[in-house]
């Protein structure tokens, strides 16, 4: 007589939870945090070791304006699974809550309208597509699976960047003229990314920028050279501390840019050749750098920046 009863006491939390998980993200959707955050406590309740819906109740705190505690629940949930990746974005909209890096992108071409543009990195298509009419841009990427359509003046090379580099001619393959914006989303490895910038720079225009997506990591997990979670930005943020150690000549800002980080690189020398000189000595002092010597200065040692447009666009007209 006893067994369907206390059947039914362990299974009753278990689909009490999923409904007040249900009506909590109802009501995240519309607006109404402070019930949003009620009802998540209530699921906590039943399932207290639920990185999801610990990190949901994060995210409604930070939609009220509570963003330390947004930030201790993020990495509560993270001490649960380590790859959940709600608290990664959550992470991520508390330290770079500026704009979306594929809407500034888009708004960094309208602004430069480049004649020429070098993407590295293509993989579905997003970015390259965002390319004016009268841009010559090329984008190269060993394996891309290009799920949206390409404008006509975008040409793609289905080869890695160390090969496109040295079989190809840059400024022939755009009609004999410099770079005058280039995009760096290929691998999430710094050695490749410093490659990539010093290659690209030495075709680049007085004036030319370059941006590098993944400059800013979140934590220990997402930041390692081994992919173990969803969210995954590898360790692309040693190149803004090698470019500011050894390119002082150079300006060097990580944009608050969501979700990772966005590297923008002005000043530009083609001549210089300090990095590709001394490249295996910067490779090698910047892998020693553990991620935990910056994580407590993060913003200061890879220059964190607002990525509000005004300064942006200020910024990119004194590029020269």
């Amino acid at each position: 007589m006893l067994a369907p009863f206390i059947k039914s006491l362990f299974g009753r939390p278990r689909r009490d939870a999923a409904e007040l998980q249900r009506r909590a993200r109802a009501a995240f959707e519309q607006g109404r945090f402070a019930d949003a955050r009620d009802l998540t406590r209530q699921a906590l309740a039943h399932s207290p070791r639920d990185a999801q819906l610990v990190a949901q109740l994060g995210w409604c705190g930070l939609r009220l304006g509570q963003s330390e505690e947004a930030r201790r629940l993020a990495h509560a949930s993270l001490a649960i699974d380590e790859d959940e990746l709600s608290a990664h974005m959550l992470l991520g909209a508390i330290e770079l809550p500026g704009e979306y890096y594929l809407s500034l992108l888009e708004r960094i071409h309208g602004l430069l309208e480049p004649r020429t543009y070098v993407e590295v990195g293509v993989a579905e298509g997003k970015s390259l597509r965002l390319v004016r009419p009268r841009t010559a841009a090329i984008g190269v990427d060993p394996a891309p699976k290009i799920d949206v359509p390409l404008p006509s003046n975008a040409r793609l090379f289905r080869e890695t960047s160390d090969e496109f580099f040295a079989r190809h001619d840059l400024r022939a393959e755009l009609g004999g003229r410099p770079v005058e914006l280039a995009f760096v989303d290929g691998m999430h490895l710094f050695e490749f990314a410093l490659r990539d910038f010093i290659n690209l720079e030495r075709h680049c225009a007085p004036g030319a920028a370059i941006l590098i997506h993944d400059c800013y990591p979140l934590d220990a997990a997402t930041s390692a050279r081994e992919r173990r979670t969803q969210f995954w930005a590898g360790d692309v943020w040693r190149i803004v501390v090698a470019l500011r150690k050894y390119r002082p000549d150079l300006a060097v800002h990580t944009l608050d840019s969501a979700p990772s980080g966005l590297g923008l690189i002005t000043g530009l020398d083609p001549a210089s050749t300090v990095l590709a000189d001394r490249y295996d000595q910067i490779v090698a002092e910047l892998m020693a750098l553990d991620y935990a010597a910056i994580a407590q200065s993060k913003a200061r040692v890879l220059n964190l920046t607002p990525s509000d447009w005004s300064g942006i666009s200020a910024m990119l007209r004194m590029r020269a």
